[in-house]
């Protein structure tokens, strides 16, 4: 009896889960860095400026700036 109630719970989480991404809903974390932010980082490590002080600047972890500029 368990086992088909668990199942029933697993099919319905399932096609929730379809159907939100069929509407477009969007699963996990949020971005840290906005697509401007990255613009801007991308911007600055072009034109010269240390990939830590950049991240500095964006209020981020040079990891995370490390991160999204990578393709």
């Amino acid at each position: 009896m368990a086992e088909f109630e668990r199942e029933l719970i697993h099919q319905r989480t399932s096609s929730g889960r379809v159907a939100a991404k069929a509407r477009g809903v969007r699963f996990g974390r949020p971005p840290k860095l906005t697509p401007d932010q990255i613009a801007l980082g991308e911007r600055l490590v072009t034109e010269g400026t240390f990939v830590r002080k950049a991240a500095k600047l964006l209020k981020c972890h040079h990891a995370t700036l490390y991160r999204a500029l990578t393709p």
